[in-house]
């Protein structure tokens, strides 16, 4: 596929997920666990219904000769057609699902498109914000945008005025914002990993944390669209971080590595 190939794919899938937002209007619609994801994680009504989506279109593209393996939350892992094919496509239906189930506007459809079986290995990356409807795009080696705007000339500032938590709970927001008294301006805890790097992608966050380890799938779309903003995305574990769903890392994103550098080190060491 092309990059507008790709590009169209990803808005097909958006608009069918817009679709089924809107068939689930409230909480008590969106948010009935009906199993658990193979990540370990309940699976709401939500969650399934935008994963179904997901996949029925990922079905065509195989019924088109394209083959290539699955990566998905919910689902886990799945092969398309030929069993050599290099090809990843990672989909968080739902990135801040409980968001999504509370009906609070900040969460996130997330797609990348792998030639290798780590999240260095991404080409492309689409992060679709449900609740403003910005539309985040990145292809390897050809830059950012966010809704046709290029990414980079807002760059995050070089000190940690806002930084965000995510993958957390209380006890952990507790014992990181002591770790970071003094050293950073305003913590915010937006509730979707993806859609908060990229935030920091376009300069409205300075820095971004998961507390608890993450997963490939919160992170392949929008680790594109951060460096190709000129930002920095690194994991605290595996040199290339592999798209799978057992692999976990904790993420840490700023302007720069210095700036990585120095956050992690406020956070971990």
């Amino acid at each position: 596929m092309t990059d507008r190939g790709w590009l169209e794919f990803c808005q097909t899938v958006a608009a069918d997920v817009r679709g089924l937002l809107l068939q689930l209007p409230t909480r008590d619609d969106r948010e009935p666990v009906i199993g658990q994801g193979k990540g370990g994680d309940d699976t709401t009504a939500i969650d399934d219904g935008a994963e179904r989506l997901a996949v029925t279109r990922l079905e065509q593209l195989a019924d088109r000769g394209i083959s290539f393996r699955l990566v998905s939350e919910e689902l886990g892992e799945r092969r398309f057609g030929d069993d050599e094919s290099p090809w990843v496509v990672v989909v968080d239906p739902i990135d801040g699902s409980l968001n999504a189930k509370r009906c609070l506007p900040f969460y996130c459809i997330s797609i990348a498109f792998a030639d290798g079986p780590t999240v260095d290995d991404v080409r492309f990356g689409y992060v679709l914000d449900l609740g403003s409807g910005e539309e985040w795009v990145a292809t390897a080696g050809e830059g950012a945008t966010v809704n046709g705007r290029a990414l980079g000339g807002v760059r995050p500032k070089p000190r940690l005025g806002i930084v965000d938590f995510e993958a957390t709970n209380a006890a952990l927001i507790a014992d990181a914002s002591a770790r970071l008294d003094g050293h950073v301006g305003r913590i915010r805890v937006l509730g979707a990993l993806a859609l908060a790097l990229c935030q920091l992608a376009d300069g409205r966050l300075d820095g971004v944390a998961s507390l608890k380890p993450s997963r490939s799938v919160d992170i392949a779309a929008a680790a594109l669209i951060v460096r190709e903003a000129g930002a920095h995305i690194e994991t605290r574990g595996p040199a290339a971080m592999p798209l799978d769903l057992s692999t976990r890392a904790h993420v840490v994103a700023a302007r720069d590595q210095p700036m990585a550098d120095r956050l992690s080190a406020l956070l971990w060491d």
